[in-house]
């Protein structure tokens, strides 16, 4: 018999009697689209459709019900986008739905395969124990390739783990893609070999569909120690792709650009768990870029917390992966991020280090003796 897999959704503002009705509707609408009573008997009614498992009033301080719906695995077939659509497809449209919660099957689990390195590996690369990673950005767009790679080896000289492009960095003319790959994994690297350090160089690789696979394997071959991709630009199932790929073995840290319809309603989308923790280690994301809370963009501490909880959860034996709260820290955040996060947390502080008056590099050095000491 076909395993199934559940999703949970939050209903907002419903009686019980609306709960029900709006929950039969997604298990129709996610998956064969027509009214019930049209609905062929048989495989169909019984494996294909979606089916009402569970649904309990929410006592959260929120208004409305949760229902716990299964999904059969030969709904996907074999294919993540259309797990994806089976998750959230069409009723993504329809007001006051949110998912809650994604239970796993193991086909989707296998569909899957998760993270290549995980936050292991990515510890491993740095060359450190279990004590946390820090990473920093190069920015902003308009500097030249040589301003950019200038600041490649001064946050390696300061002991920056990753030193990654800044998103909107892609292939512009003042720093095009393989002239600033280049230029900063050798900057990085002769930074490494003044310091004995193993920093790497991340370049961004989001872009046009055709480009986004040969700029990993070009990034793979100039010597970079990881990719970053927006995935909610440049598409959920690249990420997946990319670390099944058994030619391509840097470790990929995804970036949060182009998300935020999906998570920031409060009965809308997803919940920062299931979006930023479940769905990126489902990907194959090493690491996963967020807004922390107390920065620009306004997540909660607690929602920011179920983010670093998700990403370290057991799930079917996936790789744990590390959370990069970033997003307007500052040095004087780090005990604060410390104390909520403990030590498996990958700091992504850029701005900040760029404002130092002391410049790039005492600044960076600040940052890991306040990480450290």
């Amino acid at each position: 018999m076909t395993e199934r897999f559940t999703v949970s959704y939050f209903i907002r503002g419903a009686d019980a009697a609306e709960a029900k009705a709006r929950a039969l509707d997604i298990a129709l609408e996610q998956t064969v689209e027509i009214p019930r009573a049209a609905v062929p008997k048989g495989y169909v009614e019984d494996v294909i459709l979606g089916r009402l498992e569970g649904l309990e009033q929410v006592r959260d301080g929120r208004s409305g019900f949760l229902a716990t719906i299964s999904y059969s695995e030969d709904d996907v077939g074999g294919d993540f986008l259309q797990f994806l659509n089976i998750v959230f497809g069409n009723s993504s449209i329809k007001p006051g739905l949110k998912v809650e919660d994604i239970g796993l099957s193991s086909g989707i689990l296998d569909l899957c395969g998760g993270p290549r390195h995980g936050i292991a590996g990515l510890r491993a690369r740095a060359g450190i124990g279990e004590t946390p990673l820090l990473m920093s950005a190069i920015k902003p767009v308009g500097l030249s390739t040589k301003e950019l790679a200038s600041l490649a080896h001064d946050f390696a000289i300061g002991g920056v783990h990753f030193v990654k492009d800044d998103h909107g960095l892609v292939d512009q003319r003042t720093s095009p893609f393989s002239e600033r790959l280049k230029a900063c994994v050798a900057a990085v690297g002769e930074a490494n070999a003044k310091t004995g350090g193993r920093t790497s160089f991340v370049p961004n690789i989001t872009g046009p569909a055709t480009a986004i696979v040969d700029r990993a394997k070009e990034a793979q071959e100039a010597g970079a120690g990881g990719v970053m991709i927006a995935p909610a630009l440049a598409g959920y199932d690249i990420i997946r792709t990319l670390a099944a790929d058994r030619d391509f073995t840097l470790p990929i840290v995804s970036h949060p650009a182009f998300s935020g319809a999906n998570i920031v309603s409060p009965d809308c989308g997803f919940t920062h768990r299931t979006f930023f923790g479940t769905l990126h280690r489902l990907m194959g994301a090493d690491a996963v870029i967020y807004p922390n809370f107390g920065g620009r963009f306004g997540f909660s501490r607690e929602e920011c917390l179920s983010i670093s909880t998700a990403c370290a959860a057991e799930m079917g034996g996936l790789k744990t992966i590390a959370p990069a709260p970033g997003g307007g820290m500052t040095l004087d955040r780090v005990g604060e991020m410390r104390a909520a996060y403990g030590n498996d947390i990958m700091y992504l502080v850029g701005g900040a280090l760029l404002m130092d008056p002391d410049g790039v590099v005492a600044a960076c050095q600040r940052l890991v003796s306040t990480v450290y000491d």
